[in-house]
């Protein structure tokens, strides 16, 4: 895929990791306020926490901070963090929105002192607005170009010191110039089952929703290692627990409620578990094309790698080689199958298949 082309989207999905619309409103009453309510990413936090402080310190504006990691895992949460923190206001955009120097330079003419710029999807911005950025960066002005040709002008435009958070989920993409102006660089992890339960905790209780440590475990194991599908997971099993129990968040609750909306125990949808049934079922566990395994899912070749494929292969339950992707072991297992006979240990021929 381009740079510059639209990633697939999986905000249909239940554990799709990418949120807009009515999500993102729910999403915005459950965000922590400052860092010491934030749940997770100790690394990230503490190193944070030390930029900020020094800044409030030297009564000056923070350093320019890159955030990098998958969707959902807070990386929006921490730049409304960072401005509370320094008292500043923020002004959120997109990269996909900034296609032109000049729509940056608008944004960039605006800010006032101290002012926070969340550039979410950084990696998404044009080339020309990405050059003017580097200026603005470093030295706080950027050249407006006035008419066209020989006669065209440059007119330098000073800025107000402010602090510019941009966020990626493909860091490899930024351009290396762009990403040495950042002060401070943070990679947001996945979260371990024991994160995921007290952000689960803290939800459940400004929503509201009586949990019990079972509910709030099992929903956790089912999260992907992301809050966000945690948050979604736990909306989910509250509204089946309102209609077909008591209200409580229970462990057989939230058993019972996934099963409904077809998320499994370790955290597959239906696309996860169509995409491991036809490498399986149909290629003996592969190698098979990438293109050949969409068309037998029925699905975008775009939408198995890029939405399927990775949290498979971090799972250990796909494999991508040069030959094509192979099941492992684990796959087999997790369906309940029986690898054919003379088949190699990440996948091979089909020779039959049973049921186990």
């Amino acid at each position: 895929m381009n740079w510059d082309e639209e990633p697939p989207q999986d905000t249909g999905r239940l554990v799709g990791a990418t949120a807009e619309g009515e999500e993102l409103a729910a999403e915005a009453a459950l965000r922590p306020k400052d860092l010491t309510e934030f749940v997770g990413q100790p690394k990230v936090r503490e190193q944070l926490d030390l930029v900020l402080r020094a800044a409030r310190a030297r009564g000056g504006t923070a350093d320019h901070v890159l955030l990098s990691g998958a969707p959902g895992l807070g990386k929006t949460t921490l730049s409304l963090i960072i401005a509370a923190e320094m008292g500043a206001p923020i002004r959120i955009t997109s990269g996909p929105a900034i296609q032109h120097a000049g729509d940056l330079a608008a944004i960039l003419s605006s800010l006032t002192e101290g002012e926070v710029l969340f550039l979410d999807e950084i990696h998404r911005m044009s080339r020309p607005a990405e050059e003017m950025l580097y200026m603005a960066m470093e030295d706080f002005r950027v050249d407006v170009i006035v008419g066209k040709g020989p006669g065209a002008t440059a007119i330098p435009l000073e800025l107000p010191p402010f602090t510019l958070v941009g966020a990626t989920t493909r860091a490899g993409l930024l351009p290396p110039p762009l990403r040495d102006r950042f002060g401070f660089t943070g990679h947001m992890e996945f979260y371990a089952p024991a994160e995921l339960e007290r952000v689960i905790q803290r939800s459940a209780r400004l929503l509201e929703v009586e949990t019990t440590d079972g509910g709030a475990a099992e929903i956790a194991g089912r999260s992907r290692g992301t809050p966000r599908i945690a948050n979604r997971l736990l909306r989910r099993v509250r509204d089946y627990a309102q209609v077909k129990g008591d209200g409580v968040v229970t462990r057989e609750a939230a058993s019972r409620a996934l099963a409904v909306f077809e998320v499994d125990g370790r955290g597959l949808d239906r696309l996860d578990r169509s995409v491991l049934e036809a490498l399986l079922k149909l290629f003996g566990g592969g190698p098979v094309g990438l293109s050949t395994l969409a068309v037998a899912v029925g699905e975008e070749r775009e939408t198995v790698e890029e939405v399927a494929e990775p949290f498979l292969v971090r799972e250990g339950l796909l494999a991508r080689t040069p030959r094509g992707r192979v099941a492992t072991p684990a796959a087999w297992e997790h369906l309940g199958l029986r690898p054919p006979q003379g088949t190699a240990a990440v996948g091979g021929p089909p020779e039959g298949l049973f049921e186990s």
